[in-house]
């Protein structure tokens, strides 16, 4: 079951945010997305219906909604992030394609062994872990060998 905009609303004014017309339209946007967006893609969608919203406004709604884990960030290389309404039940892993930009996403995943070891022989005590992979998906592979 997705997140919907109703919902991520809730959640915010349940913990204290303020809930502005521009901060909705954020969450309308992100909510209404099958795909990843970047900020700059949810500025300009955003930006039909209030021209005057700031990038910093799309950031900060971001970070937001990235701490209290309610959307994904996809790290795609650099600097570059795009974004996805988590869905539930939360953990998954990204395959993204470093040509065009295609995140897939899997959840089958069995780390506990390696992330018990890497604890034990580092001291660390791991809270989480972010895995991502590189490479050409099935339609630039194809378009390389064309």
């Amino acid at each position: 079951m997705r997140l919907t905009e109703k919902k991520l609303t809730s959640i915010l004014r349940q913990r204290g945010y303020r809930l502005t017309p521009q901060r909705r339209a954020v969450l309308k946007v992100i909510a209404l997305s099958s795909d990843h967006l970047t900020p700059a893609a949810i500025y300009e969608r955003v930006r039909r219906k209030h021209p005057g919203i700031g990038l910093v406004t799309i950031y900060r709604t971001l970070a937001v909604l990235a701490e209290l884990g309610l959307i994904c960030e996809v790290h795609a290389g650099g600097s570059c992030r795009s974004y996805l309404m988590r869905k539930p039940p939360g953990h998954h892993h990204h395959l993204i394609c470093s040509q065009c930009g295609r995140v897939v996403d899997f959840s089958d995943c069995d780390l506990g062994g390696l992330e018990q070891r890497l604890a034990r022989e580092n001291g660390f005590k791991i809270e989480g872990h972010l895995l991502e992979f590189l490479g050409l998906c099935p339609a630039c592979q194809k378009s390389a060998q064309a």
